[in-house]
């Protein structure tokens, strides 16, 4: 599995990275943390409830949204929608009090993600060798915004997994993305902080670089 864009024989061919975003290129944790801190302390929450469970439980209910909808072929709910419910889901599930009113401030937070210095600053350097491309969970119109306003880096094209109808790692998304790139799918390197899209990657065709930022081991699914 290439970890390292600099490995001559792992991008024999490859013309093009599509990179995953959220997590990848943007700090989650870094922009949400704060938010989630001010939002649970307006709920008034226990003590014994750290910011921190919060957040794991959070995150890992979000997968299972995602991958609820592909099982059951509910298509693309949206990114934003998923990260709500998923929300509303572990509050509940922790018995925290809230008003919906608190949830769309919170929301408000995702506008102004922060990307990862060393992401831009990698992002900049490849840009000058590869066609660099965004291919994303996020809603087409989102991560626009986070393209001009947050990200500031020039993506060859931006491509949302809504249009797929169906959220990665289903191999619809990697294959639609190889049609509208014109590209065979080994010519396209998928970079991502997550071992789900690499394997749905790979298993589509594509070569895959893993970045492990969180250090996580590679799962070899």
């Amino acid at each position: 599995m290439p970890n390292d864009l600099s490995d001559i024989d792992a991008m024999k061919g490859v013309t093009t990275l599509t990179f995953d975003i959220f997590g990848t290129v943007l700090d989650l944790a870094g922009s949400l943390t704060p938010p989630l801190d001010e939002l649970l302390q307006e709920c008034r929450v226990s003590e014994t409830v750290q910011s921190k469970d919060v957040w794991v439980q959070w995150r890992h209910r979000q997968r299972i949204e995602q991958y609820q909808d592909n099982l059951l072929m509910l298509g693309h709910s949206g990114y934003l929608a998923v990260k709500r419910r998923a929300l509303l889901y572990t509050l509940r599930t922790l018995k925290i009090n809230f008003q919906q009113e608190q949830i769309d401030k919170f929301m408000k937070a995702y506008q102004d993600l922060k990307p990862f210095q060393d992401a831009l600053d990698g992002l900049n350097r490849l840009g000058t060798k590869y066609n660099l491309v965004m291919l994303s969970n996020g809603e087409q119109t989102y991560l626009e915004h986070l393209a001009k306003n947050r990200i500031k880096v020039n993506f060859k094209r931006i491509l949302s997994a809504e249009s797929a109808g169906n959220f990665k790692p289903h191999p619809i998304v990697y294959r639609f993305a190889a049609r509208e790139l014109g590209l065979e799918p080994q010519q396209i390197m998928m970079v991502a902080a997550h071992s789900f899209d690499i394997l749905g990657a790979r298993h589509s065709g594509y070569r895959g670089a893993y970045v492990n930022r969180y250090d996580l081991p590679y799962d070899e699914s």
